[in-house]
C-alpha cells in the first residue's frame, strides 16, 4: 500500500500552477484550464484524440499512455489495455480500463467526454470533461473544463486541487506537444518527495490502506497539489 499512499500525499506537497478551481459544492467541483499552441485546430484535433502522444503515464493503470485510446464517436471509448503479465508463473489475460466515454466529437471544435477519473472512479460520481478548440490570432486555443458533481468521500476541497493539478498536467503535455504559445506550466512529476509530506490528504473514509482502490489512487501519484480547505476555490 506504499504506492497508494505515495499516490495521495503527492497532491499536498507545495503550489504548483494547476487549474484553476473555477466552483465548488457540498458535492461537486469544477476545474478549468487553457493553453494557446502553434498549431491550426486540425493538427490540435487530431493529437487530442490520440492520448498516447501526450497523457502522463503516470496517470495511467498499465503505467505506460501508449496503451491508451480515443474512439471520436459518440458512444466512443477513451480506453486503456492492460497488457498480459509476461510472468511464465502466472496464468493471466489482457485486460481493459474504460476511462471516459465520448458524448460530443465536434471534429476541430470540441471534444467531450463523461466519466469519473482516477480515484473519482471508486465512488458514485458523474465527470464531464469539455475540451473546446478554437482559432485565435497566436494559432489555437484549447479550453479544458473538468465538471465533477456527486457523492463522494473525498473532501472537496482536498480533491478538487488534487484533481486540478492532474488536468492541468494533460492539457500541458497536449499543448507543448503542439508548440505550446501561452498555458499551464507543467506539474513536476517527481512524487520520490512526498512520502516526506505531512498532511496528505485522506482517502476515502480512511480506506486506502483498508480496500481501497490503489490503481485508481495512483491517479494522483507525482502531482504537487494543495487543499485550499473545504469549498475553497
Amino acid at each position: 500500500m506504499r504506492v497508494v499512499l505515495a499516490g495521495l500525499a503527492a497532491f499536498m506537497v507545495a503550489q504548483p500552477v494547476a487549474a484553476e478551481v473555477v466552483s465548488t459544492s457540498e458535492n461537486g467541483f469544477v476545474t478549468r484550464d487553457e493553453a494557446v499552441v502553434e498549431a491550426n485546430p486540425k493538427a490540435v484535433w487530431l493529437a487530442l484524440i490520440s492520448p498516447g502522444r501526450w497523457w502522463n503515464s503516470s496517470h495511467t493503470w498499465s503505467g505506460d499512455s501508449a496503451n491508451l485510446t480515443i474512439t471520436p464517436q459518440a458512444g466512443g471509448c477513451f480506453c486503456e489495455r492492460i497488457p498480459e503479465d509476461p510472468d511464465p508463473e502466472k496464468i493471466t489475460l489482457e485486460g481493459s480500463v474504460e476511462h471516459m466515454r465520448v458524448i460530443q466529437a465536434y471534429p476541430e471544435r470540441a471534444l467531450r467526454m463523461q466519466g469519473a477519473l482516477g480515484p473519482l472512479q471508486s465512488e458514485p460520481v458523474t465527470g464531464i470533461l469539455t475540451v473546446a478548440i478554437s482559432e485565435v490570432d497566436e494559432g489555437t486555443k484549447i479550453v479544458w473544463e473538468y465538471n465533477v458533481g456527486g457523492s463522494m468521500r473525498y473532501k472537496i476541497g482536498e480533491i478538487s486541487a488534487a484533481v486540478g493539478g492532474v488536468m492541468t498536467q494533460q492539457l500541458s503535455g497536449l499543448a507543448q506537444s503542439l508548440g505550446m504559445v501561452s498555458g499551464p506550466a507543467s506539474v513536476s512529476d517527481d512524487a520520490d518527495e512526498a512520502d516526506e509530506e505531512e498532511g496528505a490528504a485522506e482517502s476515502p473514509e480512511g480506506e486506502a490502506g483498508e480496500g481501497g482502490s490503489a490503481i485508481g489512487d495512483d491517479f494522483l501519484d507525482g502531482v504537487e497539489g494543495t487543499s485550499e480547505g473545504e469549498g475553497g476555490n
